[in-house]
């Protein structure tokens, strides 16, 4: 197996990964692997592919209109019978 040396690594990254590896029940040098390969095994993502699939899943969401967020807690405190609450 080869072998790889990071250097340079900020204290902060350090100690987010030794507590990652703590809370899983691995060593520091496990996690870090571990992490390596799944990031060399993941596909890479098509940013292109991904854009079309959002237009897909766009169309099939209904539209519906938008409402004026004032207009619509304005309605909700009507509708409780208090319409001057908080003015």
């Amino acid at each position: 197996m080869a072998q790889i040396l990071v250097r340079n690594v900020e204290k902060g990254v350090v100690r987010r990964l030794k507590e990652r590896a703590r809370r899983r029940g691995r060593s520091l040098q496990s996690e870090v692997k571990e992490i390596l390969v799944r990031a060399a095994t993941a596909p890479e993502l098509d940013m292109e592919a991904a854009r079309r699939l959002a237009l897909r899943i766009q169309k099939l969401t209904p539209r519906r209109p938008r409402k004026e967020s004032t207009r619509i807690i304005r309605e909700g405190r009507h509708s409780r019978g208090n319409p001057n609450r908080w003015r």
